[in-house]
């Protein structure tokens, strides 16, 4: 059926539903399962609905449903990509069609990296009228049905809620049954999807005229209280940010400011200036919807992309509350999801581009010190996947290196870790250079490392013992660490710690001597892993019931 498989290549691809009548027909189907996410949520630490800001990022892109639609992935050269996933809370997958499923490949990237994912429902223009009045004005059976359909599908496709976009005039009846909707749609998703979120976008408001507001108030109030958020409009003034933030109390954080990034409309800041927009938002408290960030991509061209999409970040971050990784097993190759070619273990295995997110790694932080060291993807030389992180920096005169932050992690410390690394230095004397890896913990007066008749390390700060050769029974797990190839030189490392709560794991760039000159460096990273020596050594649980269906031979 074309509305699961592309007409041209038999491949799965993703699909939306368009109107009532899709929208209430729909049933879970064979044919779909390629579209049910394989990742489950990760944890993240601190938990999303905590006490603090966070940020939305709402992507809407040409009318959504392009190249990553494709699951299998596709052989597209510069897509876009999304992989600043540390410093965002909520993905929302947005298009015009009526029921936006997000594509299963951004459910899978966004999981992966601890970001939950959200559809949209939207009804919008004289079509939408009608739609509001078939299910709104109808009554409790009615919209009670449209809430349990919404509800499952969320819960089917294993994605995370919705965003609901009602951008039409409704009927006094249909304005009145909107907030018990609203109320309904959030109980089912909540009960259904573990986590699950709902957000209400200002637009209608309570007696069913069309006008944005940009803020929360008297008119738009009865949304936000049936439901998880409000996403603002653009056009706001600081004294609807502080009107808004009054008005909203303890849930000043259920608030979402809209910043477009294209900046149409009487805006702050959009592009590079959006920045602009976050600070003042901040200063109130308030959370940020990001939208349209794939203005960078759309705006400024596909060719300097991951160049840009840095930038734009990176002028972000200050008013980007990160979250850190709380479990183990790390492991990463920093690959995107994308690459102009396949490498495994650190060779070419096939040169030409492809394009799937759900192949996308954990991500890391990507700082930037002004000046002293950037982090960015490279495409041309990886280990594993399409591309490598690549750290390029100068050591200033008289230090010993540099730090490069790579994953804030919160989380107790197992009693022994294993860490292993894969790096390829591209500096005229390699040998001049040492790179190595740090792990630092929450002070702690409890916290040793080794025995506990060692003295605690000041700050915290721990280099776990570098080990030659991987230890007997792992040595297949760990096979990296007695071999490098093609340039790449592999680490494996050992730490005990007792007590003790993980805290940050850093990369340290360092000169075998001091030098009175400053020192430039490009180091690539090809792989990180973390792993807690306890659970690596187990046997692994036995698969049963071992099912293969829709398979194409070729």
């Amino acid at each position: 059926p074309a509305r699961y498989f592309d007409t041209k290549t038999t491949e799965p691809i993703s699909f939306f539903l368009s109107g009532l009548e899709e929208l209430l027909a729909w049933q879970p189907n064979t044919n779909d399962d390629f579209n049910v996410s394989a990742v489950a949520l990760s944890k993240r630490q601190p938990p999303l609905h905590s006490r603090r800001p966070r940020t939305l990022v709402c992507h809407d892109m040409r009318g959504g449903y392009l190249e990553d639609r494709f699951i299998q992935g596709s052989a597209t050269r510069n897509p876009y990509v999304f992989y600043h996933w540390r410093y965002i809370d909520i993905f929302v997958y947005f298009s015009h069609h009526t029921v936006t499923i997000p594509p299963v490949v951004w459910t899978n990237a966004a999981h992966r990296n601890s970001v939950p994912v959200l559809g949209t429902f939207i009804t919008e223009w004289t079509d939408g009228e009608k739609l509001c009045e078939a299910f709104l004005a109808g009554g409790e059976e009615a919209y009670g049905a449209v809430a349990e359909q919404l509800a499952r599908i969320a819960q089917h496709y294993r994605f995370d809620g919705w965003l609901v976009n009602i951008e039409n005039t409704l009927s006094p009846a249909a304005a009145g049954n909107l907030p018990l909707f609203l109320g309904e749609l959030t109980e089912q998703v909540h009960s259904a999807v573990p986590g699950g979120l709902v957000i209400w976008y200002d637009s209608v408001l309570k007696d069913g005229t069309l006008r944005w507001q940009n803020e929360l108030n008297d008119q738009n109030r009865v949304f936000f209280d049936a439901c998880d958020g409000l996403f603002t409009n653009y056009n706001w003034k600081e004294e609807q940010l502080e009107r808004t933030q009054r008005l909203a109390g303890p849930r000043q954080n259920d608030v979402y400011v809209g910043v477009d990034v294209f900046a149409r409309g009487d805006v702050i800041g959009g592009g590079f200036d959006t920045d602009k927009s976050l600070r003042l938002i901040r200063q109130y408290g308030l959370s940020a919807a990001i939208f349209a960030p794939g203005w960078v991509y759309e705006h400024l061209g596909k060719e300097n992309f991951l160049q840009n999409e840095n930038r734009f970040w990176g002028l972000l971050a200050e008013y980007l509350p990160t979250h850190s990784i709380c479990t183990l097993p790390l492991t990463t190759s920093f690959s995107l999801g994308m690459g102009t070619s396949t490498f495994l273990d650190g060779k070419d295995e096939e040169s030409g581009p492809w394009y799937d997110l759900s192949a996308q790694d954990i991500q890391p932080l990507y700082p930037e010190y002004q000046g002293t060291l950037s982090t960015s993807c490279c495409l041309q030389d990886a280990w594993c996947g399409g591309s490598s992180l690549q750290l390029q920096g100068t050591i200033p005169p008289g230090e010993e290196g540099v730090a490069v932050r790579l994953f804030s992690l919160q989380m107790p410390a197992p009693p022994k870790l294993f860490v292993t690394l894969l790096y390829k230095l591209e500096v005229p004397q390699p040998d001049d250079f040492t790179v190595a890896l740090e792990v630092t913990t929450w002070d702690s007066g409890i916290c040793f490392e080794g025995n506990p008749t060692s003295l605690p390390e000041p700050n915290s700060r721990h280099h776990p013992r570098f080990l030659p050769a991987p230890p007997p029974g792992l040595a297949k797990l760990l096979a990296a660490c007695h071999h490098g190839s093609r340039g790449w030189t592999s680490r494996c490392y050992e730490l005990e710690l007792q007590d003790c709560s993980l805290r940050d794991l850093s990369v340290i760039v360092s000169r075998q001597q001091p030098s009175p000159q400053e020192t430039s460096f490009t180091c690539l990273l090809g792989e990180v892993r973390v792993l807690d020596t306890a659970s690596v050594a187990a046997s692994p649980p036995q698969v049963h019931s071992v099912m293969a269906s829709q398979l194409w031979w070729q």
